[in-house]
């Protein structure tokens, strides 16, 4: 698999565990949801920064963005320059809701992991290992996803093989 390919991938894993997070957010009650206090949040913050993370949030401000204006764009098709501009405008302007998302999802590990636990995490996202898992994760998964989906191949092979002698015994040729 490519490296683009790889990133890809890593970029999907992050959009799951973001729609986790954000999903779990709208599911707690907010008698059942503790506060997080300030710090939390602030540690939780910095796990999502020494982990990479934040940079998942890149392509989401200017990927609302440009969904608003593909809404506009097929029933004024002869705005397109001037919806290309606002556009453009509106990703300058819009920049810092980057920041917004980013605290919303640290607030959702704060609301998860007790500060010790969030010191604890950042404390190893920060070592050579810490590191190490930062870098090398996502191409042991693209790796592992690879392996994973040629046994999937094979096994499926395998079944049907399996699937056409059972349906043989059963007098029918498939």
């Amino acid at each position: 698999m490519t490296a683009d390919n790889a990133k890809k991938m890593t970029l999907a894993i992050w959009r799951l565990v973001l729609a986790a997070a954000l999903s779990s957010l709208a599911v707690l009650g907010a008698a059942q949801a503790q506060q997080p206090s300030p710090a939390s949040i602030d540690l939780a913050r910095q796990v999502i920064v020494v982990k990479g993370g934040n940079n998942m949030f890149d392509p989401i401000v200017p990927g609302v963005i440009e969904s608003a204006k593909n809404q506009f764009l097929p029933t004024n098709p002869g705005l397109a320059k001037d919806l290309n501009e606002v556009s453009a405008q509106l990703r300058k302007e819009f920049e810092a809701k980057k920041t917004e998302l980013l605290n919303e999802v640290a607030f959702a590990y704060a609301q998860r992991f007790s500060e010790a636990e969030l010191k604890a995490l950042v404390d190893f996202y920060k070592t050579p290992l810490g590191q190490k898992v930062v870098t090398d994760e996502p191409k042991a998964l693209d790796a592992g996803m690879s392996r994973a989906q040629d046994w999937a191949n094979k096994f499926s092979e395998q079944v049907i093989s399996r699937m056409r002698a059972e349906m043989k015994k059963r007098g029918h040729e498939l």
